[in-house]
């Protein structure tokens, strides 16, 4: 299933995502399970604007990593709060809660992944 996929299209709008203030705008790199082997659900380039979020969510049976590209922004894990700019990687697993917020004055872009235990 070899393909070169060119990503042209209008991002995905998802108004308050988990919860969170805002929108978040995807653009899908594979498209679900199916690409992925049935080993993870989302492989998505992100894009969060200046007070937009991920809301603060638990996952179960499957673990999540953002891979920050560009500009600055809050990831909250559990309780804990931690300042995340481009090169960072953030990784919440099974049972686990995160979130994300763009409190910065740019946007955040950011690469997420959700693979399968």
């Amino acid at each position: 299933m070899a393909f070169v996929r060119k990503i042209t299209d209008e991002p995905i709008r998802t108004d308050h995502l988990r919860g969170g203030a805002g929108y978040v705008l995807a653009k899908p790199i594979l498209s679900g399970r199916d690409e992925m082997y049935d080993k993870g659900r989302l492989f998505n380039h992100m894009i969060l604007e200046p007070g937009c979020e991920v809301g603060l969510h638990k996952h179960e049976g499957e673990g999540e990593t953002y891979y920050i590209l560009k500009g600055k922004g809050k990831y909250y894990r559990g309780s804990e709060i931690v300042e995340v700019g481009p090169g960072d990687v953030t990784y919440c697993g099974d049972g686990e809660e995160h979130g994300l917020m763009n409190d910065g004055p740019e946007t955040l872009e950011m690469i997420a992944l959700i693979l399968d235990c």
